[in-house]
């Protein structure tokens, strides 16, 4: 996102499906699919359909990373004391404590700390109100602690005097106590920043959380670098469970990371920088992403993107910045710092322990390197003034040092051939749903030689889309039928954005919504499910036959399941039409030694096109599935309007056995 991330306003119109519900069709349409299983199929591209990952609408602070605590260094407020600490609250009046922030913090590149002056005691005319006072944070609007979950808390204080302070999560007002530890020390301890960790075990459950650091004990105090965690992430990796699961579920082949317009920033001067972004959280200044208009403290920083990529099994995409900005650019005469930045970074991901950046991933706790393939040369930035003469600069930096590196180009070269070398050229479509599903064609009459396409950004926006239409995904889903079959000058593709917290949404629509305690797929995330088998699997060669109406999108790939190791066709079609289509399936298979069944009939649709999930009915529009019987090698099927239909067959080999006979020699058994 880029050209497209300043359209807060997003393109799109409604299309004359909005008004019709399911059902309400004219006539039935004729239409035939012939697929040749027999002739030699072309071999899908292993990293066809990934995902893409952009810091926006908290997709990663408040979302993916499990971090509880909202500013946890004080530090968004910036480096200018006093500063705002929000969403740090108070708890107690201006006579029992005031709260100030400094810049004392241990931490160099985190310099502010708040301070805490209590006024108030355990016991005299000034005793503390019951609970004593302190602070808050509430998180990302509250945060969900589950009984029985174990939370790691860490922080770290200095005072003169000794300290006691209680550490609890509760309720949103603080009335309930969840789990609460004391924290008791001598001034000898502290007197010096001291790092503190407590385990607490919550007694009950509640989505609308609090952390709070509160105490009855006169005096002053500073506290920085405040963390809550809950234990169980996934592989201890810090990734929240229940959302990294929609992406397993997914099976994506890579990982685009980690923007977008969060790649470039507004200005420069608030881009994401990876350096910043490793070592330990504590030291990790975090930064304000300009475009999207949040403070993220960057605990989802470089390496747990890799480590991210890893855990998936996908190939991580690392978008670096080339020097430009939406808003400011580097002449490419001064933009070697920044080639040196992009080289420093590959150096982190796939160098030897004894080097300078990799010792640093291996203190990190990955001695391996990961396996870095793909680098993004900026995001959306072709045609800006400085781009391409910047572009050289890394390309040829890459090609030097690591020649093995596949480079991502942002200049479209769909129509136009480049100007420069590049692996692959980027290619973004935000649009409404006609124009989606019109453009399942795109790559039919592209050049077949040269860079291939990476379609990393692609959905259906507008009023087509709403937060998350049916008819949004009928026609991204046209366009990646289209994708699958363009495959030999297409390599990946992935829609955008791929997360939403649903109390910041910067963006619609999204495919994965989210709060502090549950999450729903849209049809557009559940559409991408029916592709995760596409990658690495054989294009089929299918011919469509249909009426003037054109509403119909087809493929047809082979594949084998690991699970059960059983080879499988499968068969999508996309009804765009408001009429019910009798489809007449021809499959030529080689009937001697091949038969097909098992098959089951999978289809996405709903009662109307504008239909939408949610966290009241999160499967208002969802996949369901039945057993299909072929009748013999041509099979009538009925298509749903407005549907996105898979067929599931098994390709079973014919039993023969050589025997031999006394008078006729040879002969094969069934």
């Amino acid at each position: 996102m880029g050209g497209y991330c300043l359209l807060l306003l997003l393109l799109g119109a409604c299309t004359l499906y909005g008004s019709y519900g399911i059902g309400k069709f004219r006539q039935n349409e004729t239409a035939t699919l012939i697929v040749d299983a027999n002739a030699p199929g072309r071999t899908i591209p292993d990293t066809l359909f990934g995902i893409f990952f952009e810091e926006i609408n908290h997709a990663g602070s408040g979302g993916l990373w499990s971090e509880l605590v909202d500013n946890r260094g004080f530090e968004a407020g910036g480096r200018h004391t006093p500063s705002n600490i929000k969403p740090w609250s108070i708890i107690g009046d201006e006579s029992s404590i005031v709260l100030s922030t400094d810049l004392s913090s241990c931490f160099e590149r985190n310099k502010v700390a708040l301070r805490m002056d209590v006024l108030c005691g355990s016991d005299g005319a000034k005793s503390c109100p019951s609970g004593g006072v302190g602070v808050y944070n509430p998180g990302f609007w509250g945060m969900n602690i589950e009984q029985g979950k174990t939370y790691k808390v860490v922080f770290y204080v200095r005072s003169m005097d000794s300290i006691d302070l209680a550490v609890s999560l509760t309720s949103s007002n603080g009335g309930v106590v969840l789990a609460t530890s004391n924290v008791i020390a001598d001034a000898s301890k502290v007197a010096n920043w001291t790092r503190m960790e407590v385990m607490l075990e919550a007694k009950s459950s509640n989505t609308n959380s609090r952390l709070q650091l509160t105490t009855t004990k006169t005096g002053v105090l500073w506290i920085d670098q405040v963390s809550a965690m809950p234990t169980d992430t996934y592989k201890g990796h810090g990734f929240r469970k229940d959302l990294f699961e929609k992406l397993v579920d997914l099976e994506p082949r890579f990982l685009r990371f980690p923007g977008g317009c969060f790649v470039e920033g507004e200005w420069l001067r608030n881009a994401f920088r990876w350096k910043e972004a490793v070592g330990p959280w504590e030291n990790r200044p975090g930064h304000f992403g300009d475009v999207w208009m949040y403070w993220t403290d960057d605990g989802l920083g470089y390496f747990e993107f890799l480590q991210l990529s890893e855990d998936l099994g996908a190939a991580p995409v690392w978008v670096i910045n080339n020097g430009i900005s939406h808003q400011d650019e580097v002449e490419t005469s001064m933009v070697f710092p920044f080639v040196q930045e992009m080289l420093d970074s590959i150096e982190f991901a796939r160098g030897d322990n004894s080097s300078q950046w990799g010792s640093l991933r291996a203190a990190m706790g990955h001695p391996e390197p990961f396996e870095l393939k793909y680098i993004a040369i900026g995001n959306e930035d072709c045609g800006k003034p400085y781009y391409q003469g910047n572009y050289m600069k890394f390309y040829d930096a890459l090609r030097k040092a690591y020649p093995d590196i596949q480079v991502i180009s942002n200049c479209d070269a769909s129509s136009t051939p480049l100007n420069h070398p590049a692996d692959f050229y980027d290619f973004h479509i935000y649009t409404s749903a006609n124009d989606m599903f019109s453009k399942s064609t795109k790559f039919d009459k592209t050049r077949r030689n040269g860079p291939k396409a990476f379609v990393s950004e692609y959905a259906v926006t507008g009023k087509d889309a709403g937060t998350g239409s049916l008819l949004a995904a009928l026609g991204e889903a046209a366009f990646l039928i289209g994708i699958e079959k363009n495959s030999d000058v297409v390599e990946m593709a992935s829609y955008a954005p791929l997360f939403v917290n649903t109390n910041d949404r910067r963006w619609n629509p999204d495919a994965i919504v989210y709060d502090s305690s549950r999450v729903y797929g849209t049809p557009s995330y559940l559409m991408q499910q029916f592709f995760t088998k596409s990658s690495g699997a054989t294009l089929l060669k299918s011919e469509l036959q249909a009426g003037s109406s054109a509403s119909v999108v087809a493929s047809a790939i082979s594949w084998k399941n690991a699970t059960d190791n059983k080879n499988y066709i499968t068969i999508k079609i996309v009804n765009f039409g408001n009429n019910y289509v009798n489809l007449k399936l021809s499959i030529g298979v080689n009937e001697n030694s091949v038969k097909l069944s098992g098959s089951q009939k999978t289809v996405l649709t709903s009662n109307n096109v504008m239909d939408e999930n949610s966290f009241q009915n999160p499967k208002k529009v969802y996949p369901s599935s039945t057993l299909f019987k072929l009748s013999g090698k041509d099979t009538t099927i009925v298509l749903q309007p407005i549907s996105f239909t898979s067929f599931d067959m098994i390709q079973e080999q014919q039993s023969h056995l050589l025997t031999k006979d006394a008078d006729s020699g040879l002969k094969y058994s069934s």
